[in-house]
């Protein structure tokens, strides 16, 4: 049996590259046949880094079998996973989020967590001397996963583990980082054809704080103007993605990668009280800026939890 190897729904660089270097090294080097797949449309940074790494996109599954053998990468939330995932034989789970619960196992299984800001990186240490034998591809999927995750070493997440094996990879592959970053944001910022609930559902992620059910939306972009000019519209799709998709609030933070920040949108009394009581904010307007947050798993979601 094939092994699926897969990430989170809403899938960004990280969960679209981590599953392709993972079937990879399984395939190669534990003689175990596995094949990346993907819980949805990768966003545009992770589909131009497929493109520029000479990689097909994986194919997209809507659910998983009972029986398929699966390693779960870049999450361990079943939010964020296959309705029937716990009907599936998890094998594996790599990952750099907290432990949230809720996933079961045919038995004993093989979990690494690490507080790294990749799951690439984390993949990288397990490969131990197989990593001399990554192709020229796994390279560049890994460096870009990092420097996707780590926002070219502005996000608090990075590590200096991180770094180092984000500048061993470039070294390798006779790449400027600032140059090739400046790439990879230039795709991500690159959203003017999508639509608003496109937009809100593309790097989200849902959590339950004290009974309430949120979804986090995230747009890191190197052009804050282009989603922000829709404010108006996104606001207003916020009410019908939150009543789609069974939760009580959307929150949408757009980050300014170059001025390290992130303004969110306050539609409502709601969102308001959640930007003064999580994040010490004033808020005025329909608009709050919060200097400094740009990571919404060390910044944000540990703000909303206190």
């Amino acid at each position: 049996m094939t092994i699926k190897v897969f990430g989170h729904k809403s899938p960004d660089t990280d969960s679209t590259g981590s599953p392709l270097i993972w079937a990879w090294y399984l395939s190669e080097h534990r003689g175990q046949p596995a094949e990346a797949k993907l819980l949805g449309e990768p966003n545009t940074e992770a589909a131009f880094v497929l493109k520029r790494w000479g990689y097909d996109k994986p194919e997209i599954i809507s659910g998983v079998a009972a029986g398929d053998e699966v390693v779960i990468v870049d999450t361990n939330n079943p939010a964020e996973l296959p309705d029937a995932i716990n009907d599936a034989d998890i094998l594996q789970i790599i990952d750099h989020h907290k432990l949230t619960g809720g996933l079961e196992t045919k038995g004993p299984i093989d979990i690494t967590i690490k507080p790294l800001a990749c799951t690439a990186t984390i993949m990288h240490n397990l490969m131990g001397d197989n990593d001399a034998k990554m192709p020229e591809g796994i390279k560049g999927l890994m460096l870009s996963c990092i420097l996707s995750d780590t926002l070219e070493f502005r996000s608090p997440t990075t590590t200096e583990q991180d770094k180092a094996l984000a500048e061993q990879l470039a070294a390798d592959l006779g790449l400027s980082i600032p140059d090739y970053a400046a790439e990879m944001f230039a795709a991500k910022s690159d959203v003017s054809a999508f639509s608003d609930a496109e937009l809100i559902r593309m790097d989200s992620k849902e959590y339950e704080v004290s009974g309430t059910k949120f979804r986090v939306s995230v747009l890191e972009t190197t052009a804050p103007n282009i989603p922000l000019d829709r404010k108006a519209s996104l606001m207003e799709t916020m009410k019908t993605v939150a009543a789609e998709d069974g939760v009580d609030e959307v929150l949408l933070f757009v980050v300014d990668i170059l001025k390290e920040e992130a303004t969110l949108l306050v539609p409502n009394d709601t969102v308001k009280t959640v930007a003064e009581k999580s994040f010490g904010a004033t808020v005025s307007g329909d608009t709050v800026v919060l200097p400094g947050v740009m990571s919404r798993k060390k910044q944000i979601i540990p703000a909303l939890t206190l």
